[in-house]
């Protein structure tokens, strides 16, 4: 048997820091992925320790593991959510979306030791073609929303990279600062859905100073969003993924604005294939 999984890497245009705690966020899947190729063998495993270790906590079966990736490591981009789909997909063949998102949750918080929510993992799975998906973490549902032709974005690399399992992901906060995070920024995702991209940029703006408070930004990379924030052509721009590090989105007039950097458009959600040789 060889089975090949494909996930695309996420892109959250709002609604950080809010998946464990019940929230709201608004995210795309993108078409930089990764993708997990398992064939096989008669016993034993084969490839990198910690893809084995995953896939045999994943109760998979003897294997040769291999995988590429685009998907840059340690910058906010989800890689290692990416990983645990993988090897969830190909362990167990086409699954139900959000049992795929639960198991690769399990795997992440047990082996990886990372206390992340659902965000990345439903981005993934839900992921469709030139939509974003509203994600309620307290339904545990996905709305397919449509993204608007001028909402293009852009990833600046702040170049400080962090393990989230080595930082707070969901970490110790005063829980007052908490839940005004999150209620504000579940009014901004709601504000999001019907905003042009002139109204969308002030959102993002107001959810980088709103994460600010809530403890989980570097002063290095506040820096790097205030330039961003006042860079001509630039509508808004805030941190993006777990804090301390990694990209910052940004949300652009045109292409040409940030022209030495790429725009990121939606793509469809995670998949698993049979091959046969």
């Amino acid at each position: 048997m060889h089975r090949r999984a494909t996930i695309p890497a996420r892109i959250n245009i709002i609604g950080e820091h809010t998946d464990y705690a019940g929230g709201k966020s608004l995210a795309f899947a993108t078409d930089v992925h990764l993708i997990l190729d398992a064939k096989s063998l008669p016993s034993g495993y084969e490839g990198d320790p910690t893809v084995v270790e995953l896939w045999q906590a994943a109760g998979g079966w003897p294997a040769h593991l291999s995988v590429t990736s685009s998907i840059p490591i340690g910058v906010g981009m989800s890689s290692s959510a990416a990983l645990c789909l993988a090897v969830t997909l190909c362990v167990n063949g086409s699954m139900e979306p959000l049992a795929a998102c639960k198991e690769a949750q399990r795997l992440e918080h047990e082996i990886l030791k990372t206390p992340c929510g659902l965000l990345d993992q439903m981005a993934m799975m839900f992921g469709k073609e030139g939509s974003a998906s509203l994600l309620d973490f307290t339904l545990l549902r996905s709305t397919t929303v449509t993204v608007p032709n001028d909402w293009m974005f852009k990833l600046v690399d702040s170049k400080i990279h962090r393990k989230l399992s080595q930082s707070s992901y969901s970490a110790s906060v005063d829980s007052q600062l908490q839940t005004v995070h999150v209620d504000s920024e579940n009014q901004r995702v709601e504000r999001a859905l019907n905003a042009t991209a002139r109204q969308l940029g002030p959102l993002l703006n107001a959810s980088h100073a709103s994460l600010q408070k809530r403890g989980v930004s570097l002063p290095e990379v506040d820096r790097q969003v205030e330039i961003l924030q006042n860079t001509p052509g630039v509508i808004g721009a805030r941190m993006m993924g777990g804090g301390f590090g990694g990209m910052i989105l940004v949300l652009v007039e045109s292409n040409d604005v940030l022209p030495e950097l790429r725009t990121y458009s939606p793509s469809r959600g995670g998949f698993v294939e049979e091959i046969f040789e």
